[in-house]
């Protein structure tokens, strides 16, 4: 089994997304389950109904799962083998206090040393354990020995048992850590590869540790993939607009596209433009770089647009709030100047507003639109040209600009020809 773990603490990005794809592709070629873990434990940062929202976002994006579990439900089992874990001594209570701790640090980092815990609670007696009333955390022994992670894409990282130190497992409220609910849940569920982001890779040897002080034997796959950077290399946080899958999905962009954008960032694909399932059949974490993915908004505007040309134009026009071909036609006329459904709308929208004119054009402008709100049906554009300049005397600019704006209300843009095939049977409408 694959599992995606995301928090409900804060949106969805596009690192969390990512990850859930290639989880999703890797179970599929894979024939094993995905499971949808959300883990929840921590109770003050949890957002009420963000997981509704992981799992909506989720579908949209055509990413099925076989199971689900809140990671709260498993706190039992945290508590159950932490308990374990201190009676075959492979872990202790711990008294010292966050001041006491934090004075610490202070101190490691004004000798510009690394903290470690210094054992102060490890072998305390046994009766100054029992008759203790002070809150207490539960940490793991620290390792004995080098723990070495094999990433699929990282490949070899050994970690030293001063690197993993003698870590918390369980809080003083009685709730697990990150790394102890993690370690746990993996087992419990059976997992047998983990994709992630890098930033969890630290993270990886203490749950190794975990699995080993619990006796747990099986072999877990690992793949960490690079962060993800800006234009300018920097780390895209969650503050940048453009990492909230909401806010892509708000300014236009199709889930297929932003799909394809990240599978394809940082990674050997076949072509540029693809779909989920075609990437399942060709898809290799062994392909991915190890250096930063840098993101491009504008790379993915391009491979916006290309999804957006690829769609059917009945549902294109769906997309901009119509429910006819012709105007999923006339979507793909402004695909040249426009690369999301956001500024689609707005450039079907601006045919059927009302429109002004400049002074300029002001009184050919107002000829035009009496002309053709009087006007025949007219099955191509050359006889409803030629009507045109019959009926008002205009030619040249003084035709094409006016009626460029009366048609489509912008000064540039698809032929005249083109658009008027589009909202012939709407001419009235759009001059109204």
């Amino acid at each position: 089994m694959l599992r995606f773990a995301p928090s409900p603490t804060g949106e969805m990005h596009i690192g969390n997304l990512r990850v859930a794809l290639f989880n999703y592709i890797s179970a599929v070629q894979r024939e094993e389950p995905l499971l949808i873990r959300i883990e929840d434990t921590d109770k003050e940062r949890s957002i009420p109904g963000k997981e509704k929202e992981i799992y909506e976002i989720l579908a949209l994006f055509g990413i099925e799962h076989q199971e689900e579990q809140l990671q709260s439900n498993n706190v039992r089992f945290h508590r159950a083998m932490a308990l374990q874990l201190l009676q075959d001594k492979k872990a202790f209570n711990c008294f010292c206090t966050p001041e006491t701790l934090e004075t610490k640090r202070e101190n490691a980092k004004e000798s510009n040393t690394a903290y470690r815990y210094d054992g102060t609670c490890e072998n305390l007696p046994a009766e100054l354990v029992i008759d203790n009333p002070n809150p207490f955390t539960i940490r793991l022994k620290k390792p004995s020995h080098p723990i070495t992670v094999t990433d699929i894409i990282k490949g070899e990282s050994t970690f030293a048992p001063d690197d993993i130190d003698s870590f918390i497992l369980m809080h003083a409220d009685k709730y697990p850590t990150y790394n102890f609910a993690c370690a746990v849940d993996d087992m419990l569920a059976d997992i047998s590869l983990i994709i992630r982001d890098e930033d969890h890779l630290s993270d990886t040897p203490k749950q190794i540790a975990i699995h080993e002080a619990l006796g747990y034997t099986k072999k877990i796959e690992y793949a960490h993939l690079p962060i993800i950077v800006n234009n300018e290399d920097k780390k895209l946080s969650e503050g940048d607009d453009a990492s909230s899958v909401k806010w892509l999905l708000a300014e236009g962009f199709l889930p297929e596209a932003i799909a394809n954008y990240l599978i394809m960032m940082g990674n050997k694909t076949p072509s540029e433009i693809f779909t989920l399932k075609e990437a399942i059949k060709w898809f290799d974490l062994k392909t991915i770089s190890k250096a930063p993915a840098r993101f491009d908004i504008d790379k993915l505007k391009s491979i916006n647009r290309e999804h957006l040309r690829g769609l059917d134009p009945k549902e294109l026009s769906r997309y901009v709030g119509f429910a006819d071909e012709e105007i999923g036609q006339l979507a793909k006329l402004f695909l040249e100047e426009a690369s999301t459904l956001k500024e689609l709308r707005q450039k079907v929208g601006a045919v059927f507003a009302p429109k002004v004119a400049p002074n300029e054009y002001q009184a050919q402008f107002d000829t035009l639109r009496k002309l053709t709100q009087k006007a025949p049906h007219f099955d191509d554009y050359e006889s409803y040209k030629g009507y045109l300049m019959e009926h008002s005397g205009l030619e040249g600019k003084n035709l094409l600009n006016p009626l460029r704006l009366l048609l489509s209300g912008a000064e540039h843009g698809p032929e005249l020809n083109d658009l008027y095939q589009n909202i012939k049977n709407y001419l009235k409408e759009v001059v109204k």
